[in-house]
């Protein structure tokens, strides 16, 4: 807690001075405590003058370390720790101060307000989150997190981020080798600040290949209006890149999913064929590999042949499924992607890796500097060395944080095969959870999982009675109060949602390996303890 100490002698400031290239320095004690007491001690203390890190720097470090791993320890823990200690808004801001104010706070308060920080958050690495398409964080990743954090750098250059720049060129033509692309024929890419950002690059890489001109002339450039086409089950980001890149929503056209949430590339071929004839410019389709919720994968092939058949643009966004690649038994579901022009890969979700982890990949190479590049003279200057590495001027920042460390070190610490086994349990605890939905009264799948999602309802006895319609209506409210029964208790978290005509469903999803089979009979118990009276 804070304010324990130890025997560390506290350090010295300093000032110094230079004239004539003779040095003066003048030390001075912080304070006389012969006991490091972050309450007495500041964020002045943490160095000195000229940069120095002092003993005061290291026990704090120290201190927050361990405070990170007790934490960790805690969230694996089922017994001791909840998922979340739900408190209300206006509660929350009574009991942690967030005001700052013009004085500094000790290093032990500073503590005390991370301690506070996790002691009210969200627990998502508990083997009882499963509220996201993302979990557990694997800790060989975020000692990787940790360290791109203490270097601080910017993936604009190699000049400031060699090993880092080199890096990413690495694990991009890896993660190119896993989609099925030449590896011999260069392609292109880059970490992203997640899925939706590396699916609007799909969208602005692929406008760019069919209309270069509208980079210096914008829109109007065109002469027609171009459309996107995408699954009525594919995630928002589509949406919202049309919006970004000037193209509007409205001209984001839906296609049709069959009863299994997978796109039917007869009802695409026929909404591009209308586009056309209306006088319209398609030219670009998203297919997915694993829906955000029901975790369907299109069929990959027949959506390539449409593609061809009318010049179009495939994208394929994988941020969720694309981590299926790297296990030879669960590949199949992406049996096609290959034929994709891009495809966006998120490793922070089912690879466990912290967030963020995005790649946008690209098969032909040039396509992200065709279109982004500006050769700002003051960070792209051509005379420097090795700019041949530069990858700045590809990407629609400036500043680009470091994300490949993370998952280099993680995937260098398991090896394809560790991931394989990772990617194939979680595949198994879905199977194993839609087996016990199916033998268990007063639970319905929505669905048949293909990917990890569990989509399914609970009947409270109440309902099972009622016909179609009353049951529906009555069915829609039952997931919401389940779902602040979890929070307030803060057992588990499950996503709830609505679909089409279906009323709100639970989505579960399985990304983490520390997951039980006892942890799977519980979600069913907890669900039925907490809804059976309703």
């Amino acid at each position: 807690m804070a304010g324990d100490g130890d025997s560390s002698p506290l350090p010295s400031s300093s000032s110094s001075s230079s004239s004539n290239n003779t040095t003066t320095t003048t030390t001075t004690t912080v304070t006389p405590s012969s006991k490091t007491d972050l309450n007495a001690l500041f964020h002045r203390d943490l160095t000195l003058p000229d940069g120095t890190v002092t003993d005061v720097m290291t026990h704090f470090i120290s201190r927050i370390t361990t405070l990170f791993t007790d934490y960790m320890r805690e969230t694996s823990s089922r017994e001791d720790a909840k998922v979340v200690n739900y408190i209300a808004p206006k509660d929350l801001l009574a009991a942690f101060d967030m005001r700052i104010t013009d004085e500094p706070e000790s290093l032990g308060k500073i503590v005390e307000y991370c301690e506070t920080t996790l002691q009210h958050g969200v627990r998502t690495s508990h083997p009882r989150f499963y509220n996201q398409l993302f979990a557990r964080i694997d800790p060989v990743a975020m000692v990787g997190e940790w360290l791109t954090t203490m270097v601080n750098t910017s993936m604009y250059t190699y000049e400031v981020a060699p090993v880092f720049i080199l890096m990413e060129a690495y694990m991009l033509e890896r993660m190119r080798e896993f989609i099925g692309w030449d590896v011999n024929v260069p392609g292109d890419g880059l970490f992203s600040p997640g899925g939706s950002i590396s699916n609007m690059y799909a969208m602005q890489a692929a406008r760019h290949y069919h209309f270069p001109q509208t980079k210096e002339h914008g829109l109007l450039a065109i002469g027609k209006i171009p459309v996107v086409f995408t699954s009525s089950h594919s995630h928002y980001s589509i949406k919202k890149g049309a919006a970004l890149m000037g193209l509007g929503m409205r001209h984001v056209i839906a296609v049709d999913v069959d009863r299994r949430g997978k796109m039917i590339p007869a009802d695409l071929d026929a909404k591009i064929q209308l586009a056309k004839d209306d006088g319209l410019a398609p030219f670009f389709v998203n297919a997915t590999a694993g829906t955000t919720v029901v975790g369907a994968f299109d069929p990959f092939e027949e959506i390539a042949a449409v593609c061809k058949k009318h010049g179009v643009w495939m994208h394929v966004d994988a941020a969720w499924g694309g981590s299926a690649l790297v296990s030879s038994k669960q590949r199949e579901l992406l049996r096609g992607v290959e034929l994709a022009d891009s495809v966006t890969w998120n490793p922070h979700k089912m690879m466990g890796i912290p967030l963020q982890c995005s790649a946008i990949l690209i098969r032909t190479s040039g396509l992200l500097s065709g279109c982004n590049a500006t050769n700002a003279q003051y960070l792209f200057q051509k005379d420097k060395i090795n700019t041949e590495y530069d990858t700045g001027d590809k990407a629609i920042q400036c500043g680009r944080k470091v994300d490949v460390f993370k998952l280099w070190l993680a995937w260098k610490a398991k090896g394809d095969k560790g991931y394989e086994r990772q990617i194939d349990y979680a595949f198994a605890n879905s199977r194993r959870l839609a087996e016990l939905i199916r033998a268990r009264p007063g639970f319905e799948l929505v669905y048949e999982p293909e990917c990890t999602n569990v989509c399914f309802w609970y009947v409270p006895p109440s309902l099972r009675h009622l016909d179609h319609t009353e049951r529906r209506e009555a069915l829609h409210r039952v997931a919401p109060v389940i779902k602040a029964g979890m929070q307030y208790r803060g057992s588990m978290m499950i996503g709830y949602q609505p679909l089409d005509d279906f009323p709100n469903f639970f989505r579960m999803v399985f990304s983490n390996p520390a997951v039980t089979e006892e942890d799977i009979q519980f979600i069913l118990d907890e669900i039925e303890n907490l809804g059976h009276a309703l």
